[in-house]
């Protein structure tokens, strides 16, 4: 097949797959993770039966797709945040500071039940530990960052500490405790 064709069904490949995802979302946000069918998700998308099942077998595989998207869509932001802050301090108060706004909003629910049990969130757990603990390395060498714990096991402590913000009332309380986090991060004296 010449070239252009390709790139024709693969850009029509990743339309119909971005409905498909997008869809779901939709439909799960007005009616609740139990209430989607896939006949909804086709109807939703545009799309008929025959042709959501030639992308996916089952709404778990949808809803594992999106959260796939979802996850690069935060880790992405996360490296923006980085990237256009000036020093170790704003980029660790950038990042820390949007992962807990995520965690924040991303209470549980049945779908957080289902998603963060796959495979997936391993995945991009890691990467998120090697961008902060990478941040941790760079706020050591500025001296903003204690020394008496290695930067692995203080970007442990980052994850577990934020991930509390799933559990708070208010986003003052989010504040709280990335104020909270990152003055458990300074070095002494």
């Amino acid at each position: 097949m010449p070239k252009l064709w390709n790139e024709t069904i693969d850009a029509h490949r990743r339309e119909v797959t971005t409905a498909i995802l997008d869809a779901t979302a939709t439909l799960i946000a007005a009616q609740g993770l139990r209430a989607v069918t896939m006949s909804e998700i086709a109807g939703t998308a545009g799309i008929g039966r025959a042709t959501l099942y030639k992308y996916f077998p089952d709404v778990e595989s949808i809803l594992i797709a999106w959260h796939e998207r979802q996850v690069a869509g935060c880790l992405a932001r996360l490296t923006e945040l980085r990237d256009s802050a000036e020093s170790s301090t704003e980029k660790l108060n950038a990042v820390l500071g949007h992962y807990a706004f995520v965690q924040y909003g991303s209470r549980r629910s049945d779908l957080a039940a289902v998603l963060h049990r796959q495979e997936h969130i391993g995945q991009a757990q890691q990467k998120l530990g090697a961008l902060i603990g990478d941040l941790l390395v760079q706020g050591v060498d500025g001296g903003v960052v204690r020394t008496d714990v290695p930067p692995s096991e203080l970007a442990a402590y980052c994850l577990h500490a934020l991930s509390a913000a799933r559990d708070l009332t208010d986003e003052s309380g989010v504040r709280r405790l990335v104020a909270v986090t990152l003055a458990g991060l300074r070095p002494a004296g």
